[in-house]
């Protein structure tokens, strides 16, 4: 399964909801703090993961993507 950033957003903001955080109205900012950590975490995963194969046909490093 691919990473994926509006997924992980939708997935931020349903536990920011859970958690009694103020996500709608006026003046919250939920949204663009739900999408800058999710582009970060993506990034920083598919950036610098990698996935360890301890045996098979497919053993090594490989990156996540």
């Amino acid at each position: 399964m691919a990473l994926s950033k509006s997924s992980l957003k939708d997935k931020i903001i349903n536990e920011l909801k859970q958690q009694k955080f103020v996500t709608e109205g006026t003046h919250a900012r939920s949204e663009e703090l739900a999408t800058a950590l999710a582009n970060a975490i993506v990034d920083e995963i598919k950036e610098n993961a990698e996935a360890i194969v301890a045996g098979g046909s497919s053993a090594g490093q490989w990156p996540v993507n």
